[in-house]
């Protein structure tokens, strides 16, 4: 079974576990199935916006698609939230990948 199969079968249990949906999206992405992970990123962020490391990874992947001004949008709601929680860690990070393309 790989790890899609396997996640898809904790997700039968609990659907609604960002954890596990964010899992999935990561390996949809390393697949280069960016629909998919978009999807669920977008899903986990509608669902708990607290889950903080899904804004950096959506934005990522609207970036690819060259889609700057809404990955900038992501990323700003995320630096937002980690500021509001004090996670400095994943702050700076999206704050550098905002940087990233704001200049």
């Amino acid at each position: 079974m790989n790890k899609i199969d396997s996640l898809l079968k904790f997700l039968k249990h609990e659907p609604e576990d960002s954890f596990l949906n964010h899992a999935l999206a990561l390996e949809y992405e390393k697949l280069g199935d960016y629909d998919h992970a978009l999807t669920l990123f977008k899903k986990i962020l509608e669902r708990d916006p607290d889950y903080i490391g899904s804004y950096y990874h959506l934005g990522k992947l609207l970036e690819i698609r060259n889609d700057y001004k809404a990955a900038m949008e992501w990323y700003e709601r995320g630096m937002a939230k980690a500021k509001a929680t004090g996670d400095t860690k994943k702050y700076n990070e999206l704050k550098e990948a905002y940087d990233d393309i704001a200049d």
